[in-house]
């Protein structure tokens, strides 16, 4: 594995002078540890806030299921939402997650990256916490370089301040929720392409957000579902007449969600994958959001593997997580449940990504 020039440190970060700034964290699991990434919390301070649908949801989940069990919270970017608020006004509105954030900070478990839509911190005196452009996480196997991923656009390095302005003045009076490149399938689909291309060359693995789309080992849910009905094609030859009913049944409920996904996503217009005609290399990953109306996506990692999971209130879940190959997990007497999306070691990571790299 190389040690990149990271194009982050040449990002509008580069130059910065907060009072807590620092281009680069080491976070070293080793030996042991365990990290949760969450990205795009959007915190807002008024109506309308984005994370109104999930914030008790992801409040109880960070307190009673991670922090007691000795986890590593690494937010990564855009956890407030101050292009359409002001940094006083978040947190008179979310005080419960800063009482948690000293928490973890306390212990030292507590890391913190710059997004777009929170850049403000940089100017703010009184702010508590540490701010990275970067996180770099050691692991036996090989570093994994945690950042927003923004900086692979120049409207949001070069413009941001303008996007900014743009934002508050114009979309905040009507109402309208935050906009970003998860709205724009192209600009999502170009961020992501260059962080997979900077990954690849450089051999190294990497965690963004910004996009608002989960990735696990370079796939999205578009690519994912396509391997799960060539799997279930392959197993229909040898099942018994009952489960080639249910087969036939989970392959027709997966195409509709293919469907729906190359209609939101407007593949026609793109390409079908970050890697064109390539074989497909596991350096990229997304930690997702945690906007979204029915549950949110993060990045588990530990010394050994790396996991996207996804939580969810009881009754709230989306219809791909009921449909039977998934293991639900619940968590205590709370109505939250949590499911392991995908999961892979590291060592298997590390060795496609030096054959297929």
């Amino acid at each position: 594995m190389h040690n990149p020039e990271a194009p982050f440190n040449r990002s509008f970060f580069a130059g910065a002078s907060g009072p807590r700034f620092d281009p680069e964290a080491a976070l070293d699991i080793a030996q042991g540890g365990r990290v949760i990434v969450v990205s795009d919390l959007h915190m807002g301070g008024g109506r309308r806030d984005d994370l109104e649908f999930n914030g008790a949801l992801l409040h109880t989940i960070l307190e009673q299921y991670y922090f007691p069990s000795g986890w590593n919270l690494l937010l990564n970017g855009d956890i407030e939402e101050l292009q359409r608020h002001s940094p006083a006004s978040v947190r008179a509105k979310w005080p419960q997650f800063y009482r948690l954030f000293d928490l973890f900070a306390a212990e030292g478990r507590f890391f913190k990256t710059l997004g777009n839509h929170d850049e403000a911190l940089l100017f703010e005196r009184d702010y508590p916490y540490p701010l990275y452009n970067v996180v770099r996480i050691e692991t036996p196997q090989f570093p994994v370089f945690v950042y927003h991923g923004h900086q692979f656009s120049r409207m949001y390095t070069d413009f941001n301040g303008i996007v900014g302005l743009g934002i508050r003045y114009l979309l905040k009076p009507f109402g309208i929720r935050n906009v970003s490149t998860a709205r724009s399938p192209n600009h999502r689909f170009v961020v992501e392409k260059k962080a997979y291309s900077f990954s690849r060359q450089n051999r190294c693995v990497s965690i963004i957000g910004h996009t608002h789309r989960a990735l696990f080992e370079s796939l999205g849910r578009f690519e994912i579902i396509k391997y799960e009905i060539e799997r279930l094609c392959r197993n229909y030859t040898d099942a018994d007449e009952n489960s080639r009913e249910r087969i036939k049944n989970e392959i027709d409920a997966l195409r509709v969600d293919l469907g729906k996904l190359r209609r939101r996503e407007k593949r026609d217009m793109l390409k079908q994958s970050l890697y064109g005609d390539e074989l497909p290399v596991p350096c990229l990953f997304n930690s997702g959001c945690a906007i979204g109306r029915q549950g949110f996506n993060a990045i588990e990692l530990d010394r050994d593997t790396i996991a996207l999971v996804y939580w969810f209130a009881e009754g709230a879940s989306r219809k791909f997580v009921n449909r039977g190959w998934y293991q639900v997990e619940k968590f205590g007497a709370t109505p939250y449940r949590r499911v392991v999306l995908n999961s892979d070691s590291l060592s298997y990571i590390k060795a496609r990504i030096e054959l297929l790299g």
